[in-house]
């Protein structure tokens, strides 16, 4: 066993030697794996840390609540046609109060205009200062408790102020630090637009997806307001029209949300005369539904990931071919010293294999720092999430030790059937 171990030692000596002494053809060898293992270790920190983030946004909003909106990711993933989405009737107002009285099982229905289509955007302006567009959305008073926000100052608008049409506002951080980046904000009048309203509440900052996607770009209007400010907006796209409306509903406590689903379901069907045998021309999402949604992006992401890098891990493979095979037309003679003095084939064999998958193993290494280096650096200057899974390190060593065992094998076998005689007679 000790001389076993002895020479599985020298193996990797003579390995890391051949390496040593060959660095620039060694360094052009592995440069396809460490493009392809810094590829897989980069994106995966990227998309992990994304995925992670997504998922606590996804979850402050709370799993029970149902959005109601006129189509979604959901439908077009499924595979609908765009311009016949266009087609379904638009949300509006009026579909919350009807969700309210004929679904027993809700608890409250907030209506979110400027949401569910293309945004309603405006500078703010407050004292001669102003921010760039903002999403300028209107609410009823329970958006506050349906979205989980927090707030930093004051507190959220009031069902009498919804129901009075008050010109009052709750903004997000970007207006706040844009604008009032010394002053308290309360009380003070800003404008939208033509229009004046008050600051009532500062939103804390919300959690983020990732880099900078505008998650606190907001000013919050009772919808009551917004509707006398902007209407409800149509836009016209191809051969249909988009209103920017969502519903959100909340289940009363102790109500198994697919109860309240199959009840929201419903008077959303009466609402819009479909039969039995009629698709619903609307969609229904909760948590689940996005999360199941955003697996399948991810997931396929990751797979073209993989196809991709495999791709210059296959050309690096070749690379490590190319060169041990060369090696071993040089080193014949060596082959053929070894032999003579009782080396075995299963030895040389060895000896050729574990040259290739320290070349390979030495990419992987440098592949794992270069593509970790990345996504810090990535995390570092945009902010964007970044999880490195120790997975991923092994995916990225894994993927480089099997390029060289794949591609360094044919030399190998090569080199340890070389007739010892005959390669001591070569030149």
């Amino acid at each position: 066993m000790a001389i076993r171990a002895g020479l599985i030692d020298e193996i990797v000596r003579m390995a890391f030697d051949t390496v040593r002494n060959n660095k620039m053809r060694s360094g052009l060898t592995v440069l396809g794996v460490v493009i392809g293992i810094t590829s897989i270790v980069g994106m995966t920190a990227l998309i992990r840390g994304f995925d992670s983030s997504l998922r606590e946004s996804i979850a402050a909003v709370g799993p029970d609540t149902i959005f109601v909106a006129k189509f979604s990711g959901v439908s077009m993933a499924s595979g609908a046609d765009f311009q016949e989405l266009l087609k379904r009737p638009n949300m509006m107002p009026q579909d919350a109060e009807a969700i309210e009285r004929g679904a027993p099982s809700i608890q409250m229905v907030d209506i979110i205009l400027g949401d569910g289509g293309p945004p309603t955007q405006e500078r703010v302006y407050y004292a001669g200062e102003r921010t760039k567009s903002l999403n300028i959305q209107g609410s009823t008073e329970a958006y506050a408790e349906v979205m989980k926000l927090e707030m930093e100052l004051g507190r959220y608008f009031t069902a009498n102020e919804v129901q009075r049409r008050a010109q009052v506002a709750v903004i997000g951080q970007t207006a706040y630090q844009a604008l009032f980046p010394s002053v308290d904000p309360l009380g003070k009048t800003i404008r939208i637009g033509l229009r004046e309203y008050t600051v009532i509440g500062v939103v804390a900052e919300r959690p983020s997806p990732g880099f900078d996607v505008g998650v606190d770009d907001f000013v919050m209007i009772p919808h009551t307001a917004y509707q006398k400010q902007f209407g409800i907006r149509a836009y016209r796209m191809g051969r249909g029209e988009m209103r920017s409306i969502l519903l959100a509903a909340v289940p009363r406590p102790g109500v198994p949300r697919e109860r309240a689903m199959a009840e929201v379901e419903a008077v959303m069907r009466i609402r819009h005369n479909l039969r039995l045998d009629q698709p619903n021309d609307f969609d229904l999402l909760t948590q689940d539904s996005i999360l199941k949604l955003w697996d399948q992006i991810s997931s396929a992401t990751f797979f073209a990931l993989v196809v991709i890098s495999s791709i210059a891990l296959m050309v690096g493979g070749i690379g490590v071919m190319a060169i041990m095979t060369i090696s071993v037309t040089e080193r014949t003679r060596e082959i053929g010293v070894r032999k003579a003095l009782g080396a075995r084939r299963v030895e040389i064999l060895w000896q050729f294999l574990l040259e290739a998958v320290f070349v390979t193993s030495t990419g992987g290494v440098i592949g794992i720092l270069l593509g970790s280096s990345i996504g810090l650096l990535i995390h570092l200057a945009s902010g964007f999430p970044v999880s490195l899974p120790w997975w991923s390190f092994a995916l990225g060593m894994g993927f480089s030790a099997g390029v060289g065992v794949l591609f360094g094998m044919i030399p190998a076998i090569r080199a340890s059937r070389l007739d010892p005689i005959e390669a001591l007679r070569y030149e």
